[in-house]
């Protein structure tokens, strides 16, 4: 008997936690979130009302006193769990660390107030991707981290570290890779005779498709095609190695990479293969359902997705696999990093050389880097630990035992073709113009897939 989705609202104690997961990952966030806050953050006043959702304190009484603000609660735990180790392996370099969990909009209006009044700022702040342009705009009031970088810069996904920089320097420590991958329902598909290892390109995707609605009367479709995200066109963007911005932040969204993905999604739900998703992404409780309800075969998603299968689809372990994207033409990369948090030093601190040295430590080493996999499911940036099967292929890690292939064999596959989109201050404009109306109005309307670019490209040139 086919299984029923189990509804958010009845995975009680999961909610809390997947909230604050979801906004570290650059899905939906917690809190007052704007879209961008650009200079036009919170006034004074409304800056000093902001009330933090936690606060704790970790370290001696005699060590450094450093403050770390972020928006999401499970990455203080992780940058406290580091700091008991940094204490215990540094006994000349003590810190005792306050930790503040914003709200996602409030902490970033504060930090913005701080940046622009020159005082109040933490030493150490997260930064969303999204909202990270906002902070490079004029002089950067972070400090520079490439020299801190350097000891592990020949084992981190370079793309990921260019994404949280400007003029050619670098200053936000990521998370995590957040590289692409394809989710195929394998246990679904070899029912039909379909073999997800065969598909290398979006023919064969489309064909495994077409087999599909046969085999189901169409029960069944291939995938979903997102009316409220760009998770596709980036990743078609990264095959097409072009991006939507240029290197001084000029938009163009009237590109093939743009253009090919919605056109071949329009002819997949013509032919009945897609239809548009549920909740306008696959990263919603109505997404969620459809995967859960087996609606869908396959879908594109970041490897943070991993943990949304584990606390909203725990019953489909052992069903799913992990694989390369398809591409257009065999030889084109096959990802694309997306979502993040992008982990700052602030100028204002007294404790500059201190600071950067324990982020570091806490996001990059190989120590760090182990915990990011194991408890908050990322995909480490410093690929020395994609090396290390212990810690890899532990039969006994959740991720590793709830997907059919390890994702670990993938990344390592497709190492060398993990591209970037940059996020600049234009970015969100396109966002809202691409998500509200083109890809609303080409998949769920038919239209012209050129004359919506168009238009949209022109609101976009009046902010421009």
């Amino acid at each position: 008997m086919k299984r029923t989705f189990k509804t958010v609202a009845a995975l009680c104690g999961v909610t809390a936690l997947m909230l604050s997961v979801l906004t570290g990952c650059g899905g939906k966030k917690t809190g007052t979130e704007s879209a961008s806050t650009g200079n036009n953050g919170a006034s004074q006043s409304e800056s000093s009302e902001i009330k933090p959702d936690a606060i704790s304190t970790v370290g001696p009484a005699n060590g450094t006193k450093l403050e770390l603000w972020t928006f999401v609660e499970l990455h203080s735990q992780h940058y406290a769990a580091m700091l008991e180790k940094w204490n215990a392996e540094h006994p000349d370099k003590q810190i005792q660390m306050t930790f503040t969990a914003y709200p996602y909009g409030d902490m970033h209006n504060k930090l913005i107030m701080a940046n622009q009044t020159g005082q109040g700022a933490p030493d150490i702040c997260d930064i969303e991707i999204g909202q990270f342009p906002n902070f490079t705009l004029g002089e950067v009031q972070f400090v520079e981290m490439d020299k801190y970088i350097e000891p592990y810069k020949n084992n981190v996904v370079q793309s990921r570290l260019d994404i949280y920089g400007a003029n050619g320097k670098h200053y936000g420590i990521p998370f995590h890779v957040g590289a692409t991958v394809m989710y195929y329902d394998d246990a679904l598909l070899s029912q039909y005779g379909i073999d997800y290892r065969t598909i290398e390109t979006w023919d064969d995707f489309e064909k495994a498709g077409l087999k599909l609605k046969e085999a189901t009367n169409g029960a069944v479709k291939m995938t979903g095609a997102d009316t409220g995200g760009t998770d596709w066109l980036w990743l078609s963007m990264a095959e097409h190695n072009q991006d939507w911005t240029d290197a001084s932040g000029h938009a163009d969204i009237r590109i093939s990479g743009v253009a090919d993905m919605i056109k071949m999604q329009q002819r997949w739900i013509e032919e009945g293969i897609a239809y548009p998703t549920p909740g306008g992404q696959i990263d919603t409780e109505a997404g969620y359902a459809t995967v859960g309800d087996e609606k869908v075969a396959a879908f594109p998603k970041a490897l943070w997705y991993m943990s949304r299968f584990l606390n909203y689809i725990p019953d489909q372990k052992g069903r799913w696999a992990i694989a390369p994207c398809p591409v257009y033409k065999k030889g084109q990369p096959r990802s694309v990093g997306i979502g993040g948090t992008g982990t700052v030093v602030s100028k204002q601190s007294k404790h500059q050389e201190l600071a950067a040295e324990f982020l570091v430590y806490a996001k990059l080493s190989l120590d760090g880097e182990k915990r990011i996999w194991e408890v908050l499911g990322f995909d480490p940036v410093n690929t020395d630990m994609w090396k290390d099967k212990s810690v890899t292929h532990d039969p006994n890690n959740k991720y590793v035992a709830y997907f059919r292939t390890n994702p670990f064999d993938v990344l390592n596959e497709i190492k060398s073709e993990i591209k970037g989109i940059k996020a600049v201050p234009i970015s969100s404009t396109i966002n809202e113009q691409v998500n509200l109306n083109v890809l609303n109005n080409c998949l769920e309307q038919n239209a012209d897939v050129d004359a919506e670019l168009q238009s949209a490209q022109d609101e976009i040139d009046l902010e421009q």
